[in-house]
């Protein structure tokens, strides 16, 4: 059975979205997580169904999902979900500052 594990920084990511529709509209926060839930499954199942950031670093890629995207890298009984950002975020910058720390 495939799996998704959801790393730390992608996991403050969705503390951020939540925090954000939980003082906005619950309705629609409730909405995305489901449908997050749902590509995730589904990205566990067939793991080169997003797009390839190879330019960026290798091996990312990454799913929309309304306005932000899923960044991931396949792993081998699955994938693992590296971050959830805005899908206005400058990638090339996000990920040269987590590749230096």
């Amino acid at each position: 059975m495939s799996l998704y594990i959801i790393a730390p920084s992608a996991s403050r990511d969705l503390n951020q979205i939540a925090d954000y529709f939980l003082s906005r509209n619950l309705e629609a926060g409730e909405k995305l997580f489901k449908e997050f839930n749902k590509k995730c499954e589904n990205l566990a199942n067939f793991p080169k169904i997003g797009r390839s950031y190879d330019h960026i670093r290798l091996s990312l890629r990454g799913l929309p999902l309304n306005g932000y995207i899923i960044i991931y890298q396949v792993i081998d009984d699955g994938v693992e979900i590296l971050r959830v950002v805005s899908g206005r975020q400058d990638l090339k910058s996000l990920f040269a500052e987590s590749d230096n720390e």
